[in-house]
Parts: structure tokens; sequence; C-alpha cells
């Protein structure tokens, strides 16, 4: 009986031995580039090893994007999908090296190598790489939020979507300006809606000289009174800004919520005014220049 067992035991170990002998061959096999130290073996082991390391790495990535934004707002989560697949990429380049060099092969010629390759691509994607570092802070900050209304170049437009390398906005005439990310940080963007929504806007127009003053800031708060579109709080309020050449040069001062369709409500301002001061017999002088002609 004792030898019985004795003989089991040894057929398991001598089993189990094959059966870890098949798994060790076939993890070996694969094909083999030069010969000593330089040798570079590319096996089936060490696919699976790279294949499990990418899997691993996608879940603590994925589990530290949820737990980064687990407090967001969905709109702030999609504008941070750009960023962690950038971090994601670079990882994943980071896993193979780490892996290559666990593995016993000689990385130090493929570090060579990319340190060539990635000044080479830094030189001719410089202007890529400042898109993308641009579209990291944007993103981080929240210095620029999708429906700001924002001004670059003399256009104004409201932005309708922030990418990783760049920002796209819609103009008044409805035409689509696509932003590099860079210009946000190299140049000067004035955006209208960053600490509120509401924006201060302003029509301007001259009085002949000899007008009533206060009938014209009678006729100016009356002119935006009712207009759809301007704020009842804070107040309109005008100002007698100078003496012009050939005018007193008055403003009307108002708040809209939405400053990317003002061109319109002041459009509409003026066309009141212009009504109120032709009943009310306010002029409206044009520039006048007097020649005098001296004879000898």
């Amino acid at each position: 009986m004792f030898q019985d067992t004795k003989v089991t035991e040894t057929l398991g170990e001598v089993v189990k031995d094959d059966i870890w002998g098949g798994i060790k061959n076939f993890l070996e096999l694969g094909v083999h580039f030069g010969e000593g130290e330089k040798r570079i073996d590319i096996t089936i082991g060490l696919l699976l090893l790279v294949v499990v390391s990418f899997l691993v790495a996608s879940f603590i990535l994925k589990w530290i994007r949820m737990l980064y934004t687990r407090n967001m707002q969905e709109t702030d989560k999609l504008k941070f999908i750009s960023v962690f697949k950038f971090i994601k990429y670079v990882t994943y380049i980071i896993v193979v090296f780490v892996v290559l060099s666990v593995a016993g092969i000689n990385i130090t010629p493929f570090l060579a190598a990319s340190a060539a390759l990635l000044v080479g691509l830094g030189l001719a994607l410089q202007d890529l790489f400042k898109d993308v570092i641009g579209g990291i802070f944007i993103i981080l900050d929240k210095s620029l939020l999708v429906g700001d209304i924002i001004e670059l170049n003399g256009k104004v437009g409201r932005v309708i979507d922030i990418k990783l390398r760049t920002t796209r906005a819609i103009t008044r005439d409805d035409k689509i300006i696509i932003i590099p990310n860079h210009t946000f940080i190299t140049d000067t963007i004035f955006n209208y809606t960053q600490n509120h929504r509401s924006t201060r806007e302003f029509v301007r127009v001259g009085v002949a000289y000899g007008s009533d003053t206060r009938k014209v800031e009678s006729l100016l708060m009356e002119s935006v009174a009712k207009q759809k579109g301007v704020l009842k709080s804070p107040k309109p309020f005008v100002l007698f800004e100078d003496f012009g050449d050939s005018a007193l040069i008055f403003s009307i001062h108002f708040f809209v919520n939405d400053s990317f369709v003002d061109p319109r409500i002041k459009s509409e301002i003026r066309f009141r005014i212009d009504n109120l001061f032709r009943d009310n017999e306010i002029t409206i002088p044009f520039p006048q220049r007097d020649v005098h002609l001296f004879r000898k």
C-alpha cells in the first residue's frame, strides 16, 4: 500500500513537471533576432506579458479617471477624455519599455533611438506639442468653457467644442473658427463670460449743441426700457461722455444675458433712438468743417 502511494505521488510529480514543462516550452516559442548579448527574443510569453500589462494599466488608469472625475458634472467629465487619452498613450509606451527590460531585453538602443526620434519630432511638431499643452491647461484650469463668448482678432464667437489640440467657436455670422490651443497661452483673448453670464454693453450717439441734455438722457433711458434682452437689474444708465467737435456725446449703458446677440439688440435700440429723437426734435448732427478763403 505504501509503495502504491509512493508510485502515485511520483507519477503525479512527473505529470506536473511534464505540464509545466509543456507550458514553459509553449511560452518560449517565438522568433529570435541577433546573437549573443545583442540577441532579442520575441516569445509568446513576452507578448502575453505585454498584453496583461496593458490590461492592468488600462484598469488602473480607468480607476484613477473615475476617482478624479467622480464629483464633476457630465460636461466637465467629457472635457477630460482627451487628457486621459494622451496620458494613456504615454503610459502604454512606458509599459512596453518596462516589460522589455524585465524580460531581459536591453532597451538602451531603443531609448537612444527614441530620444533621437523625439528630438526630431519635437522640432518638427513643436506647434502641435504647444497646442496639446495649451489644451491640457485650458481643461485643467477651466480658463475656457463650452458656451463662453470670446473675442479673438476682432471676431466674436461662442465656444462650442474644446479638444486637446484645437478649440472650435461659432461666429455671429454662423461661421466656425478653429483655434489652435496654444493661441490661448500666447495671445490676449477676451472672454466676455469668464466671471458671469451677463455683460455690459452700450450705444453711443451725438446730439447737436444746444439740445436739452436732460431730455436726451430721458429719451435714451426710454429707448432701452422695453427692449427685449436688456436686463432690468442692474439698471441701465446714461453717461454724458464729452463735448465733441460737432456734437455732444452721450452713451446709454445696459446689461444683457447673451452678448453673442448684442448687435441685434443694439440695432433695435438705435432704431428706437432715431425715432424718439425725431419725435422730440432732437437733432443728430453730422460732422461739419468750416473752410475760410482769404484773398490777397
